[in-house]
C-alpha cells in the first residue's frame, strides 16, 4: 500500500508529540484522537490501517471488530499486555513495541541522587536559598575508590556500572545471570548478594518488582551492610521495606537514602503512564508522599518517580514508533511482539 494511502490513528498524545510525529510521518494520513482507545471512540478510527496507542488502550476482540482495515498496532510502551495478541494473529495484524528507551536516563538519575547525598547538595541548596552561605556541616565524601553495589545488572544496571567506572569507583554486581564478557568490558565484578551487602559503600537496586524481589532490602539484609551505607532506589518502591529502611536510618546503620520510588505507590507498569492525564486521575502521588515519614528525614532525598523523564527518553519512544511503522511498510518489521 502506498504511504499516502496508509492511515494511522494515534490515541492519547500530548500536543508536542502530535507535532513531532506529523513532521516525521508527513507522507502518511494521520489522525489524532485525544482520549485512549475504547469502545466509544473506536469507530472514529474505523478506516485506520494502523493505530498508535498506550497502555490504557485495551485492544481486544470488540475493539478489533470496529477496526476492519487494521494491519499494524504500535504501542508507545515497552509492555504489551493490553493487546490481545492471539486475536491479532488470527486477523494477521502485527504488533510492535518500544523495548528500550530510558536505560541511561535512569542510570544518570541514579548518580544524581548519589551525588546529592555524598556532597549534600540538597542541604547546601536549601541553606543558600535562605541567604546562608556557611559550609558548616556540609563536608562530603568522594566517590573515587568507593565500592558501588549494583543489585541487578540488566540494561539500566549496566549503565550504572559504566558510569561508576568514570568516577573510578569499584563496582560489584549481584545478578541471577552472569555475563563475564560484559563484566570485563564494563569493569565490574560479580558477587554474591551477601558479599555485596557487606562490602558496598553505596547500594543501588535495579531489579524488577515481583514476589521474589518484594522487600529484598529488609531488616535482615540491612543488618549485614556497612555502617553508614547509602541506599538508592530508582526501580520500584516495594523492593525496599519502608519500616526496615526507617529503622536503619534512625540507628545510623544507613547513612542516607536516595529514592525515586516509594512503597505504596499506585501500580506503575510503565513509567510513561505517570505523564498521562488518565494516571493522574486514578493516582495521587502527592498523597503517597505526604504519608511517608521518609519525606521529612534529613538524610533522605525523594524525587517523584521522575528518573525516566527526560526529553531524550521520550523522543526515543517516538523515534522507535516511527521506525516500527516505516519498517513494517518496507516489509522488514522490527520490535514485533509475539
Amino acid at each position: 500500500m502506498p504511504k499516502t494511502q496508509f492511515k494511522i490513528a494515534f490515541f492519547e498524545l500530548e500536543q508536542w508529540e502530535k507535532e513531532y510525529l506529523s513532521k516525521r510521518l508527513k507522507n502518511y494520513k494521520l489522525q489524532f484522537i485525544d482520549s485512549h482507545l475504547n469502545e466509544n471512540n473506536a469507530n472514529q478510527a474505523k478506516d485506520a490501517n494502523a493505530i498508535g496507542i498506550f497502555i490504557y488502550s485495551a485492544v481486544n476482540k470488540k475493539i478489533l471488530d470496529k477496526l476492519p482495515n487494521l494491519k499494524l498496532i504500535v504501542t508507545l510502551s515497552t509492555g504489551f499486555d493490553h493487546i490481545d495478541l492471539k486475536e491479532c494473529r488470527k486477523r494477521k495484524i502485527s504488533a510492535c513495541n518500544v523495548p528500550h528507551y530510558g536505560e541511561n536516563t535512569v542510570a544518570e538519575h541514579t548518580f544524581a541522587l548519589i551525588l546529592n547525598l555524598t556532597r549534600m547538595i540538597h542541604k547546601a541548596y536549601e541553606r543558600t536559598t535562605k541567604g546562608d552561605f556557611s559550609i558548616e556541616g556540609l563536608r562530603g565524601t568522594d566517590l573515587q575508590g568507593k565500592t558501588l553495589g549494583v543489585v541487578g545488572i540488566g540494561s539500566i544496571g549496566q549503565h550504572v556500572a559504566r558510569i561508576a567506572k568514570g568516577f573510578e569507583m569499584k563496582a560489584i554486581a549481584y545478578d541471577k545471570f552472569r555475563n563475564l564478557k560484559l563484566a570485563k568490558r564494563l569493569g565490574f565484578k560479580y558477587a554474591s548478594f551477601d558479599y555485596l551487602l557487606k562490602n558496598s559503600d553505596i547500594i543501588t537496586v535495579h531489579v524488577p518488582y515481583n514476589k521474589e524481589t518484594h522487600h529484598l532490602i529488609n531488616k535482615k539484609s540491612i543488618s549485614k551492610m556497612k555502617n553508614g551505607v547509602l541506599i538508592i532506589n530508582t526501580a520500584r518502591g516495594g523492593i525496599i521495606g519502608t519500616s526496615a529502611l526507617l529503622e536503619g536510618l534512625r540507628s545510623g546503620k544507613i547513612g542516607g537514602a536516595g529514592l525515586d520510588v516509594l512503597e505504596g505507590e499506585c501500580l506503575i507498569k510503565e513509567e510513561k503512564q505517570i505523564l498521562s492525564k488518565h494516571f493522574l486521575k486514578e493516582c495521587d502521588l502527592k498523597t503517597v508522599l505526604q504519608d511517608h515519614l521518609l519525606l521529612k528525614h534529613p538524610s533522605v532525598i525523594i524525587t517523584p518517580h521522575n528518573a525516566f523523564n527526560s526529553w531524550e527518553a521520550l523522543h526515543r519512544i517516538l523515534d522507535t514508533t516511527i521506525l516500527n511503522i516505516n519498517s513494517f511498510l518496507k516489509k522488514k518489521p522490527v520490535n514485533v511482539v509475539k
